[in-house]
């Protein structure tokens, strides 16, 4: 079957083939199709609602609940080539497809996966543009992805060639993972030795401004990768996690790793890996260049899957590299016989901090890789590199330089190419927003009692702010008309009063709530105010939120926030809020537990150890006395965030009385 020049829109998917050896798509336009609308908002947190879940599909998960512009299903030989998505949640999805060319393809700016694979081997992508997948992030707030990616490869997926592919501002460029059938977790009874995504080979792409790792490929073996460009990655240029018998060769890192999680940053990141060869690469300016580490780590070494392949993070190589400016060079953890040999370190932070790491200087290369030719060698199975397609995506988009450039929507990134009407800051009582590429003709509406706007810049910054004497909580809309697309967006502006204490925490709140919140009453504890309870703690703690700092003065009032530390800290917050009477919405976003109290009546009680989570919790105002509202938040470890939005319910519809009726 031959589909040429389809344009197929308004579809959970555009195209579904199953069973289809030898199909070819050619030209389609599958843009238009289903996508979700995102909850996470560029002013907080992440949502978690909004996370993919891709560990799942062997019932067609991913194209039930995602859907996409192109899905192929247990077929061989099939040709997808000249495709195009936009607004669109996922480009391509291949499920249990073999022997594929997937070639000159643009499935960018979406909010999902470009291309995703799930046990699919022994095909080759080349010359693809897969930038802007992406979705949980906002430049200079957080950094999360979501699991979003440019390339998604799940569930043993084998042999592919992927070459000089734009992967470029995705949530992880590439994301690769061996699946939960490899690792042992699901009912299937497998032998897990050398189970993974093993032996795919990838050369010549960019996975450049990544929101999280410009590639992430773990519990895997064999792979190969080799002159690619990892450059301004949030996190980290490549995460190989428990990978082994990788070959990471004359690939280009530079300046990633200024917004990873604590140790991990930087160039290569590889935790209980065993066996891999990092040779020939050039690292100028991550927050490391290569960091190798073995931890305590129950919950994976002790599973089958690392009882029989192993766990330790030992006979790795670091040979023929250049580190320049590099914060530091090289890291090691408890990593054993690392071999670092003609490494050139020029102007490095630190060149070399090993912890419990012996390292030797001369020696073989590790096995798996000793003799190894271009291409792998040795017991390496990597297929050969074949380069389909004539385009040159790889560049096309380079005025885009920087992660600055992912702008989202509630539907997903922009296009920089459609009308914006995208929110800038949201201080408590002014929200100010960017309108871009706005047709001629179109007209801005802004509706909202109390509120007051202005427009400046010839029409394209709009503020809507509250007058100097407004108090309360005031909604607002603001809609542009002209447009092909209606571009909506609403907030609400408030000054409630907010008094906040931060504290360092001994007790679990979980286990003793009245000792617990006794110790906010303990000289370690910071009190200020604030109008809008919105405190992205992220990585930090109280001490990195301007909220705490810049009102306290170090030498008069000990401790600041900056003692509290980035774990094990409460938050209590009181406010007085007048409303008015009706049904009234809380909603909290929090990481860990929380909760909300209505005039001493809990409406919202998760108070457990959670990743970012949404909880919604409704009450009704019966009279027009303020209305008190705690919140009570802890952290444990790790991210942490608190936000706390009220908006006023719409009254439900009158329900008429029934028509009389008559015996006659």
């Amino acid at each position: 079957v031959a589909v040429v020049g389809a344009a197929v829109s308004g579809f959970h998917v555009g195209l579904h083939a199953t069973a289809a050896d030898g199909l070819l798509v050619e030209d389609a336009d599958v843009s238009d199709n289903t996508r979700q609308h995102l909850a996470s908002t560029p002013e907080a947190a992440d949502d978690g609602a909004d996370w993919l879940n891709p560990h799942d599909n062997d019932e067609q998960q991913w194209r039930q609940r995602y859907g996409a512009g192109l899905c192929i299903e247990s077929s061989r030989d099939v040709v997808v080539r000249r495709c195009l998505a936009r607004r669109v949640q996922n480009g391509l999805i291949l499920d249990r497809v073999e022997g594929a060319q997937v070639y000159n393809n643009d499935f960018s700016f979406l909010s999902g996966w470009g291309l995703a694979l799930w046990r699919s081997s022994d095909n080759v992508i080349t010359r693809n543009a897969l930038d802007f997948c992406v979705r949980g992030y906002s430049h200079g707030v957080y950094n999360r992805g979501q699991d979003s990616a440019g390339l998604l490869l799940f569930e043993q997926c084998h042999r592919n060639v992927i070459a000089e592919n734009s992967i470029t501002h995705g949530g992880d460029g590439i994301f690769g993972f061996a699946g939960r059938e490899a690792l042992g977790e699901t009912d299937a009874d497998l032998d897990l030795l050398r189970r993974g995504c093993n032996d795919n080979l990838f050369v010549g792409n960019d996975c450049s401004w990544a929101a999280a790792h410009g590639l992430e490929l773990t519990f895997s073996f064999g792979n190969v990768v080799e002159d690619n460009l990892f450059r301004g990655d949030a996190i980290c240029g490549i995460w190989a996690g428990y990978s082994k018998d990788m070959l990471i060769r004359g690939n280009r890192f530079l300046f990633n790793g200024d917004a990873g999680y604590g140790v991990e940053r930087g160039g290569v990141n590889i935790e209980h890996g065993e066996r891999n060869v990092i040779t020939g690469n050039r690292f100028e300016g991550n927050a490391a260049g290569v960091h190798l580490w073995w931890d305590e780590d129950p919950h994976l070494v002790g599973t089958r899957w690392a009882l029989l392949n192993g766990a330790a993070c030992a006979d790795n190589a670091l040979v023929g590299n250049v580190f320049e400016r590099d914060e530091v060079a090289v890291h090691l953890r408890h990593a054993e016989t690392t071999l670092l040999a003609d490494n050139d370190m020029r102007e490095v932070g630190v060149e070399i901090e090993a912890v419990h790491s012996p390292v030797r200087t001369t020696g073989r290369l590790p096995t798996a890789s000793a003799g190894a030719g271009r291409r792998g060698g040795g017991d390496r199975r990597v297929p050969e590199l074949v380069v389909l397609g004539e385009s040159e995506p790889i560049g096309a988009r380079v005025w885009m330089w920087g992660r600055e450039w992912i702008v989202m929507t509630p539907w997903g990134p922009w296009d920089h190419d459609s009308p914006l009407l995208h929110r800038t800051s949201a201080a408590p009582d002014v929200h100010a927003f960017q309108l871009t590429l706005l047709p001629p003709g179109a007209r801005v509406l802004v509706t909202g009692t109390g509120v007051a706007y202005a427009l400046r810049r010839r029409g394209t910054e709009l503020e809507v702010f509250l007058p100097p004497d407004a108090r309360g909580l005031f909604p607002y809309r603001v809609e542009v008309r002209g447009t092909d697309e209606p571009l909506v967006v609403e907030g609400v502006l408030q000054r409630l009063g907010w008094n906040v204490t931060v504290f360092p925490w001994s007790i679990d709140p979980r286990e003793d709530l009245r000792a617990w919140r006794a110790e906010a009453l303990a000289d370690a504890a910071v009190t200020t105010t604030t109008d809008r309870l919105d405190l992205r703690y992220a990585m930090g703690g109280p001490g990195d939120l301007p909220l705490f700092t810049d009102e306290l003065d170090a030498a008069l009032r000990p401790p600041t926030a900056a003692a509290l530390g980035t774990d094990r800290f409460g938050t209590l917050a009181r406010a007085e809020v007048p409303l008015t009477v009706g049904r009234w919405q809380v909603t909290t976003l929090s990481d860990d537990g929380v909760r909300v109290l209505i005039d001493g009546e809990p409406v919202i009680d998760n108070w457990t150890w959670h990743g970012p989570t949404t909880d919604i919790g409704t009450f009704d105002v019966t009279s027009t006395a303020p209305v008190a509202i705690t919140v009570e938040h802890f952290e444990l470890d790790g991210y942490a965030t608190l936000s706390v939005e009220l908006v006023a319910l719409p009254s439900p519809p009158t329900t008429p009385s029934p028509p009389a009726t008559s015996n006659r």
